[in-house]
């Protein structure tokens, strides 16, 4: 895999488009007949709708209430439905002719049409896709529904509530029919993966009202909670409490011990291998997989090959930190000091976490006064620091970002995992936080969900390589910026980078060269500064993600070789921020084509003769 974007590629052959759209977009365009362009955003609003109804979790996380009481419908039918409506929206965008359209309503014609195909290629491979795994499913996404997603402003909404605990009953039923239906088409994923979600479902079950713990269960706590805001009478709130708990004890721990009798059963027959190379097709399925994840024509022996090479590269970074901090002893030696010196860790108490946030909210205020060096879209929508309550702590991610429902006045959250103190080091926190806050996740989304004059699936898209590419690329930013002061900081910057050029060797390694679970971890203990601990569970990632963790490095790779084609281009009249402005101007983009806008934008920028 070579570190230059392509000026093509055939998965996403968009590049004349790309370029007139960015120019229309920011010059004065040419009229154009309105009706096509009305007819276009009316065909646009009728598949957004019509794929919003299909999906009332969807609906929730967009903060809409119309279906507010159901969950989405599992099974075979709903993904027949989907993809006969996505070939008849192929069909239908045939019927528009890009010249008569605007460069906007063009490019959203080509990207949907792009998108409509990608999802189709991942219908057909959909019985592969491990249904439950410790990074996701319905058995976590139920009561991340409810507890993020779910407010309760009034009674229509605490109804809704208690129905859908109700109905659980009926979706894990059908949950259980889908992973019948997958296991004997012969794919099921590795035993341990079971052990990790019998322990996330059964969390669900644990507190009152399901057991006379003192503490209650996760969804009792949430729902009681939300009542307690709301100036209902006391007796009602009662009434309305004590239902929720029937509901809970009712259709809800059936659903869920109907999953985990399933899943019991289940784990005594599942396998010990870990790569996808295992399952029918397998090898078809990562290739498709890698491409989907990156957008781009990649192999997976060019992955893990560039992978090789980034993380030597990296180590020389390091060993220069090394001999800065004055350290005696080799890398090794390094990466074990920084593992092993308690300075490098907040106390694993009250206090220390206490300490971690009150840090993090430091450097947070730092960025977010120097950001406007950085990008002039600056988002409206503020971002807020939070610890991951403890009933998902133990699977959830180091470090993640939330995005708020659109219109609801939220703020954007970065979630730390302070679970485990010893998994949170001092010299990561201020990577952590330029990757999922600012400038990274919390800066790339809310530009697009406020971007102007584009349908809401450009709005709302979701491209690992795009999103993830940005906010691995902007880890580095701060550092152009002198905020990575100490050298420990810096280390900790190349710490994840080493981490993201990892993946690439290592997920290519499980699943495309049939490296077992071991020795993936043995790789990454001998490579990477991190536990042993963490290196287990980023493993365990790569098995049931397979390809996805190679989105990070790709998608930075692309970035990173775009600036550099930029300022090689425009040389001393490149403009840090309008080059930012441009990658993240059209939303969520496929890496070939966001290589055709920013081409648009450098042709733009010589035509106008900003350059000396």
């Amino acid at each position: 895999m070579s570190a230059a974007p392509p000026r093509t590629a055939k998965r996403w052959a968009w590049a004349a488009l790309a370029a007139c759209a960015w120019a229309g977009a920011t010059t004065a365009a040419a009229p154009v007949p309105a009706a096509e362009e009305a007819r276009l955003e009316a065909f646009f609003e009728r598949a957004w709708q019509r794929d919003l109804r299909r999906s009332p979790i969807r609906q929730s996380r967009l903060g809409l209430r119309e279906a507010q009481d159901r969950w989405d419908e599992v099974g075979d039918a709903p993904r027949d439905a989907e993809a006969a409506a996505l070939r008849s929206d192929l069909a239908t965008l045939d019927g528009f002719d890009d010249a008569a359209l605007g460069a906007q309503a063009a490019l959203s014609r080509r990207l949907y049409a792009g998108f409509a195909e990608d999802r189709l290629e991942r219908l057909r491979w959909h019985r592969h896709d491990y249904l439950l795994s410790q990074m996701g499913g319905l058995h976590s996404r139920v009561p991340d529904t409810l507890i993020s997603h779910h407010p309760i402003r009034g009674r229509a909404d605490a109804e809704a509530y208690i129905a859908r605990l109700q109905r659980v009953d009926g979706l894990m039923a059908g949950v259980v029919a889908a992973l019948e239906r997958q296991e004997a088409a012969g794919i099921r994923p590795p035993r341990f993966v079971h052990a990790l979600v019998l322990d996330a479902a059964g969390n669900q079950l644990r507190g009152r009202p399901f057991d006379d713990s003192p503490r209650d269960s996760p969804l009792y706590a949430d729902f009681k909670g939300k009542l307690a805001q709301l100036d209902w009478p006391q007796d009602e709130k009662r009434a309305v409490l004590r239902r929720a708990a029937e509901a809970l004890t009712g259709g809800f721990r059936a659903g869920y011990g109907r999953l985990i009798a399933h899943l019991e059963a289940a784990a005594e027959r599942a396998g010990e291998d870990d790569g996808v190379w295992r399952l029918p097709d397998g090898a078809a399925y990562y290739a498709s997989l890698l491409r989907h994840y990156t957008t781009l024509p990649v192999e997976a022996e060019a992955l893990h090959q560039t992978g090789l090479r980034e993380v030597a590269a990296i180590h020389a970074r390091m060993r220069a930190i090394v001999r800065e901090v004055g350290f005696e002893g080799d890398l090794q030696d390094f990466f074990a000091h920084v593992r092993t010196d308690p300075r490098f860790r907040y106390p694993d108490s009250r206090a220390g976490r206490d300490a971690y946030l009150a840090d993090a909210g430091r450097l947070l205020e730092e960025i977010l006064a120097r950001q406007d060096e950085l990008i002039t879209r600056i988002p409206a929508t503020p971002v807020v620091i939070r610890a991951v309550e403890p009933w998902r702590e133990a699977t959830s991610p180091k470090a993640f970002y939330r995005s708020p429902q659109p219109g609801s006045g939220g703020p954007g959250v970065f979630y730390i995992n302070l679970h485990d103190m010893g998994a949170a080091p001092r010299y990561q926190l201020p990577v952590q936080l330029y990757h999922e806050a600012v400038p990274g996740h919390h800066t790339e989304t809310m530009i697009a969900h406020q971007l102007e004059g584009v349908p809401a699936f450009r709005r709302y898209a979701s491209i690992a390589a795009f999103s993830e590419g940005w906010s691995l690329y902007a880890e580095a930013l701060p550092k152009e910026l002198g905020l990575y002061r100490d050298p420990y900081d810096d280390f900790g910057r190349l710490s994840l980078a080493l981490m993201r050029a990892a993946r690439l060797v290592v997920d290519t390694g499980l699943h495309a060269r049939r490296w077992s679970r071991a020795r993936a971890i043995g790789w990454l203990d001998a490579n990477t500064p991190a536990s042993q601990y963490d290196n287990r569970r980023e493993v365990e990632r790569y098995v049931v993600l397979p390809g996805q963790a190679t989105a990070y490095y790709a998608g930075m790779l692309h970035i990173r070789a775009l600036r550099e084609r930029a300022e090689a281009r425009l040389g001393p009249g490149f403009d840090l921020r309008g080059f930012h402005d441009t990658v993240l101007g059209s939303g969520p983009l496929p890496l070939p084509l966001l290589d055709e806008v920013v081409d648009a934008w450098i042709d733009l920028q010589l035509q106008q003769g900003d350059p000396e």
